[in-house]
């Protein structure tokens, strides 16, 4: 009976005890656990291992040759590349450093100077002949500060006009132009009275001296007009009538020395007249007027173009 009982009991596995198992436990937690390889850690296969050894053979080469051909490209400390230098378009001009820019040429040293001194030259003229239209003192002086101030900005408004239509700002220049149309327009006419008047009483006064010929026609007159007086004082006869034509001739030769003096006033327009004439065979015939009219628009005009002397003289920007 005992027997059957002890045979049916099934022994149950004992649990281990708590302290084991919480040994177990905290070991368990303190190990490592292994990462899995994610796919940022494995490197993907590169391009030289997809490619076929033919073709990057020749990539390599093309790579090369560019790489010998391209200017060198400047690093930071670091070994990156600068970001200006990155940046920067491929049709950029490059700038050297340490070279300067081309020097301005003799001839626009020499346009500079002859620009102020035709601006001198002007700005006395200008002054003068404005000072002359003053009924006063004072008023002489506003002339005279009116016309000063006109030549100055007729010579520095063409540059100034030049360098704005340069730099966009066509408004602002096309008023500079303006300007510089009205100043240059008032230094002209002052430039013409000024030239004007001076070839007026130099020529009156070259006309006017007394030559030998003139001398002699005047002598003439004077001793045939006495005769005539004498003559005629009893009456008028037949003698009287024969003095008085002696002295008519006698005062168209005078008239005839003066004009010839009046000619030769102004030898200048005599000289161009003949000159054109050899040099046209005859085919231009112009007059002593024509010629006169010639030279005092260029007095008058040449003086006033400084400005534009020192527009085409400026150095290049």
């Amino acid at each position: 009976m005992s027997d059957e009982a002890t045979a049916s009991v099934i022994p149950l596995p004992l649990s281990a005890p708590k302290k084991a198992r919480k040994r177990a436990e905290r070991a368990k937690a303190q190990r490592p656990r292994r990462k899995k390889p994610s796919s940022t850690d494995v490197a993907p296969p590169s391009s030289e291992e997809l490619i076929p050894s033919e073709f990057l053979s020749a990539d390599a080469s093309n790579a090369a040759d560019a790489a010998d051909a391209a200017p060198p490209v400047p690093a930071t400390k670091s070994g990156a590349v600068s970001g200006a230098t990155a940046e920067m378009p491929p049709h950029a001009p490059s700038v050297t450093p340490g070279v300067a820019r081309p020097a301005r040429s003799i001839a626009s040293y020499v346009l500079a100077v002859a620009a102020l001194g035709l601006a001198g030259v002007g700005i006395v003229i200008n002054g003068w002949f404005a000072r002359s239209l003053g009924s006063t003192e004072a008023a002489a002086w506003l002339f005279l500060a009116i016309g000063v101030a006109t030549d100055l900005v007729a010579l520095a408004a063409p540059s100034c006009a030049a360098h704005l239509w340069g730099a966009r700002r066509r408004a602002t220049a096309l008023v500079a132009w303006a300007v510089w149309l009205m100043t240059f327009i008032f230094a002209v006419t002052a430039g013409l009275g000024f030239a004007s008047t001076n070839i007026a009483d130099v020529t009156l006064a070259r006309a006017s001296r007394p030559t030998p010929a003139v001398t002699v026609a005047q002598a003439a007159l004077a001793d045939a007009m006495a005769a005539r007086d004498r003559e005629c004082k009893g009456g008028v006869g037949k003698f009287c009538r024969e003095r008085e034509a002696a002295v008519a001739e006698r005062q168209q030769a005078v008239d005839a020395a003066m004009r010839s003096v009046e000619q030769t006033a102004d030898p200048q327009t005599d000289a161009a007249i003949r000159l054109v004439a050899w040099l046209s065979h005859g085919w231009l015939q112009p007059s002593g007027n024509d010629f006169a009219m010639l030279r005092l628009v260029l007095l008058a005009l040449l003086p006033q173009i400084g400005g534009i002397l020192l527009m085409v003289g400026r150095s290049p920007a």
